[in-house]
Formats: C-alpha cells, sequence, structure tokens
C-alpha cells in the first residue's frame, strides 16, 4: 500500500495489469478508434454496383437491359414496336410460344434506362447476389417473372373464353422485368435485419396498396403483390444458403449435423 503511495506522489505511472486486460480499458487516453481509411470506404460503397466477378448474373444481365433500352431509344419506332409486340406475354403469344416470350418479354425495361426499374434492378440483384450467388438469384427472379406472369394472364384467357371480356383481351402490350424484380426485392428482405426489413417491406407495401387503389394497369398491379409475395415465400431457403455462403466465405465448413450449424466441422476420427 505505501508502496503505491510513494510511486503516486513521485510521478511514476501507476499500472492495473487487471483493468488493462479489459477491452474498453485498453485505449488510456479514451480517444476513439481510428476511422477505417478511405480506401476502405470506397470498397464498402462499390459493393453496392454490379461487377463482372462478383456478381457476373446482375452484370451481365444489366448490360443486356442496357442494350435494349438503347435499341428502343435510338432504333427505328416501328421497328421498336414490332419488336415489342412480339415480345409482349399476352394470352395470344403465351398460347403460340410460350418460352420464347417468357424469356423475350424480360430482356425489355419500361421507360428505357431514364426508369426507375434499371436502377432498383442494380441495386436489388447485386445485393441478393452477394448474399445468395448467381444462380439462385437468377432462380428467384424467374420465379417471379414467369408465375406472376401466368397468374395474371391465364384468368385473362379464362374469362374471353367463358365471354366476360372481349377477344381484343387477348392481345395487349405485356413486358418488363418488374415481376422478377419485385420477387428479388421479396426474397432480399429476408436476408436483411429486422428493422431494414420492415420498412423494406413497408415501403414496398405502400407502394403496391397504392397502385392497386388507382388500378391503372390491373394485371401489373395484381402481378407485383403476388411476385413479392413468392420472394417472401423463398426465406427459409434462402436464408439456409446465404448462412453457408457466408460461413464458406469465412474459411467456416457447415457442420451436416444440423442446418443452421456453421462450427467448423470435426474431421476427427472418432
Amino acid at each position: 500500500m505505501h508502496q503505491r503511495t510513494d510511486r503516486a506522489v513521485r510521478g511514476e505511472p501507476v499500472t492495473a495489469p487487471l483493468l488493462n486486460a479489459i477491452p474498453r480499458q485498453s485505449r488510456p487516453d479514451g480517444a476513439a478508434p481510428p476511422p477505417p481509411p478511405p480506401a476502405r470506404r470506397a470498397r464498402r460503397w462499390l459493393r453496392l454496383l454490379p461487377t463482372p466477378t462478383g456478381t457476373p448474373f446482375t452484370f451481365g444481365y444489366l448490360l443486356v437491359l442496357v442494350a435494349t433500352s438503347l435499341f428502343m431509344e435510338y432504333a427505328d419506332p416501328g421497328t421498336v414496336a414490332a419488336v415489342l409486340r412480339e415480345s409482349s406475354t399476352d394470352v395470344a403469344h403465351l398460347g403460340e410460344t410460350p418460352l420464347l416470350v417468357l424469356v423475350a418479354s424480360a430482356l425489355w425495361v419500361v421507360g428505357g434506362l431514364t426508369s426507375s426499374y434499371v436502377f432498383l434492378f442494380a441495386l436489388v440483384l447485386t445485393a441478393l447476389e452477394r448474399r445468395i450467388g448467381g444462380w439462385r438469384t437468377a432462380a428467384v427472379f424467374v420465379l417471379g417473372h414467369v408465375v406472376a406472369t401466368l397468374a395474371t394472364e391465364i384468368p385473362v384467357g379464362l374469362s374471353v373464353v367463358a365471354g366476360h371480356l372481349p377477344e381484343s383481351s387477348l392481345h395487349r402490350l405485356d413486358y418488363g422485368i418488374s415481376f422478377g424484380l419485385m420477387a428479388s426485392v421479396g426474397a432480399l428482405t429476408g436476408l436483411l435485419t429486422p428493422l431494414p426489413r420492415v420498412l423494406a417491406l413497408g415501403g414496398v407495401g405502400v407502394m403496391l396498396t397504392r397502385d392497386l387503389f388507382e388500378l391503372s394497369d390491373p394485371l401489373t398491379n395484381w402481378g407485383h403483390p403476388l411476385a413479392l409475395l413468392l420472394g417472401v415465400a423463398c426465406w427459409p431457403l434462402l436464408r439456409r444458403a446465404g448462412a453457408v455462403r457466408g460461413a464458406m466465405a469465412r474459411g467456416v465448413v457447415p457442420s451436416p449435423r444440423a442446418p443452421g450449424d456453421t462450427r467448423p466441422a470435426d474431421t476427427a476420427g472418432s
């Protein structure tokens, strides 16, 4: 006790090994940790954008959409109109060439490069692909595009057969990426933490509800919430895939003993 008092009087530093072992006490000056270097912050922002190596599906698909949008902007208007008609997923084309129009209709963006769909496509699919990989992202997009298209067009055909709608309803211009995009939004929210998930779903839900009240394009207005729900239905599978992909990125081998166990697998003999 006298030794510590004498050292303090002489101005010598008093050490406290136990306190130094506590992480909060490791910086006696109380200074905050240094901010990350600018290069690291730049890399974090760049991860929001698609790249050919990090997100090949989103990057390649986005290039196709840019090319078709430029074609819509600068090609002969009559040629553009004819190509869009042949790419439409209306009942008439679905009955004749279903696979062709389901693929072709997803190569165009309504509104071209100035549409907000282009920005949302790049942002949402990049985030989704970085979490679950390209093949699963493509599967979610195709699921929303195909199922929502068929679920909205088949009732039109049945209504025409029953005489509730005119035959002209079989021929309409229907193309775009919005169904696949909405399914991707629904899938991505399942990989977020609770607060961002609630905010994202709430914002999208308000927008879709408003569209349903306006009902300016009934098939599209009903197809969007359906596609969103399809993405939400994928949450269990995608969360498992995201956990496995994240564990592999950290160098951890998921254990086969439990679906959510990402501890290193015991390779030693029992």
